[in-house]
Parts: C-alpha cells; structure tokens; sequence
C-alpha cells in the first residue's frame, strides 16, 4: 500500500507524536510498503527532512509554550495537496493531541474521501473531551472518579470531592498541564496551569494506587500492563525519558479482577464509540475498585509504548500490529 504517516502538527505533544513516527515510518517500509512523511505543521517532508526531524528524541519537558508560538506562527494551512490524497491508500495518523487527535484532521480526511487509522470524528472529539468522556463511561458502567469543572472554587472541591485532586486540561494528553493538588491553598495556582493548556478545566478526585492500562485491538481487549512510576502520577518525563517508569504486561492480576478490568476497557471503548484500536488507563484502590482514568483514541505507538507492549503480550509484534491497524482502516466503516 501507499501510505502517508501523519505525525508532528502543532499540539504540546508535538515531540511524541514524532517520536511515534520515528518508528512506524522504517517499520511499515520494511513491510514493503511505500511510505511518506507528512508534518501537519510543515506539509510533506523530503527524504533528508524526514531523516533530520525523525532523529529528535523526546525531552524531559514538553515544548515550551514559546517554541509552541513558533512552531503555529510558521504551520501551513491544510489543505489535500499536503497529503497527496490522489496517490494514498491509507494516512496512518501518528499524531497525539490538539487537531490530531480531536477530530478536527479526522473531518478532512473524511470530506476528502481517503481512509485513515484511528477513530470517526466524533469518536475522536469525545475521547479527547475528558468531561464528555466521563459522562459516557458512567453511562456504559465504567466506574471512574468523581469530578467538577472549572470555574470551582476551593469550597467546592472540599465538599464535592475531598483533598487531594488533580487539576488537568480538559482537553489534553501526556498529563500536560496536571497538578496534584492537596490543599485549598495550591488551587488557584493550579488552575491557571492548566487553563494555559486549554479553555476548560478538570477538577477530579485524586484516586492513590495501582495504575494499569488496556489495549483494544479489533474490539477485542489486549493483555492488561500495569505501570509502575517513580512518583505518584504516570506524568510527561516517567513517561518519556530512559528510566522514568517500568511496565509489565501481563500484569500481576487475579483472574476475575483481569477479566473485570478487561470488560470495563471494552465497554469504555464502545461508548466512545472508538475504532479499530484505543488504549485505556485505570487506576485500582486499596480496596480493589478500578477507576477509568481516560480513553485514548490514537495511543503512543513508539515500539515500547504501552499499546505495543500489550499486543507483544498478546503474540502480534509491532510490524503487525501496524499492519493491522492499516487493513483496518480500509474496511468499510
């Protein structure tokens, strides 16, 4: 197949988003398959600017809101002729957060008539909608926190939710923005942090314990990985830097507590209505309750990302995995 990998764009996930395609990119050529790189930000890369920004590694921060400002001052306005829709069987979307993730691509693509990997545009909107998502996960019999939404005040919190909380971007991944909060007295900071990141703002209960996450592949839930992180959040640099956080996939779980754990995964999965693939993440309290923490549409696919490791665990290596994901976005929707 022709393929054109969409990645970079102008998301604080810029730099993860990069290094997903810094990988899938050798990987779906060594498939035999004829692959170009398109920057959403840039338009489509030649061979010597593909190999000088896909040698970028991830830093220990994300972007700075300056060099953010830089990066949407110079992006380009797209447009069909930035992917060479004519000529492409499939556009891989290896793009986290902002227009990437939130449908907004996913609509242009559609209007355009060409199949891409991940979700619907809707699919997209209301898993990238953190206060929408919730909702939906109530709905289906996910449990998940307890939560306000900004504008709240430190009354409220204390009555609805109890210290600690996170304060988190709305409408964000990779934890950009997220503050662990445990008394009145760091809100408000906490709140601006976050609103820097996005219009809307989440205020949820703090729920201490075991993290997991569950891969969905073709409706059918992966091996659970547990993640094991050298704080008390799963946050940007534990996430990306060598030695921040180890997984283990499959996770240490009684049998019953797995199957539960899988069963929420796919019924979070199918109230968002997501795709050929997602990821899901929870965390377990001390008494045993799993809670859904998000869903993500278009999870990190470097080869040691979480969704990888779990279709490893599952016997599908990266190649197919990828490969997967591709006929999938050509059957009919």
């Amino acid at each position: 197949m022709r393929i054109a990998v969409l990645f970079g764009g102008t998301s604080e996930e810029r730099d993860v988003s990069i290094a997903s395609a810094a990988q899938i990119i050798p990987a779906l050529r060594a498939l035999g398959h004829d692959v170009h790189a398109v920057d959403t930000a840039t338009g489509r890369l030649q061979a010597a600017q593909e190999q000088l920004l896909l040698a970028n590694r991830v830093a220990p921060l994300p972007p700075s809101s300056t060099a953010m400002q830089q990066v949407r001052a110079r992006a380009v306005s797209l447009s069909p002729q930035h992917f060479d829709i004519q000529s492409t069987d499939v556009m891989f979307l290896a793009l986290h957060g902002g227009a990437g993730e939130d449908g907004r691509i996913q609509s242009l693509l559609d209007l355009a008539g060409v199949p891409y990997t991940g979700s619907n545009p809707i699919a997209s909107a209301v898993a990238m909608d953190k206060d929408l998502a919730k909702r939906l996960f109530r709905t289906a019999g996910v449990p998940t926190a307890d939560w306000l939404m900004a504008p709240v005040d430190a009354a409220a919190v204390d009555q609805v939710l109890g210290w600690p909380v996170v304060v988190k971007p709305g409408k964000q991944g990779s934890t950009v923005g997220l503050t662990v909060v445990r008394s009145a007295a760091a809100l408000a900071a906490a709140l601006q942090v976050a609103a820097a990141f996005d219009d809307e703002v989440m205020v949820e209960k703090f729920i201490p314990g075991r993290e997991f996450t569950v891969g969905i592949l073709d409706q059918q839930a992966l091996p659970i990985g547990e993640i094991f992180a050298p704080g008390e959040v799963f946050d940007y640099q534990s996430k990306y830097q060598p030695g921040g956080a180890r997984e283990q996939f499959p996770a240490q779980l009684p049998l019953s507590e797995a199957a539960r754990l899988q069963e929420y995964a796919l019924r979070a999965h199918r109230a968002l209505k997501l795709g050929v693939y997602s990821r899901i993440d929870f965390r377990r309290d001390a008494a045993g309750q799993f809670w859904c923490l998000e869903a993500n549409s278009l999870p990190g696919m470097t080869a040691t990302s979480l969704l990888p490791q779990a279709a490893q665990a599952a016997g599908i290596g990266f190649p197919m995995l990828l490969d997967r994901i591709c006929q999938g976005a050509i059957r009919p929707r």
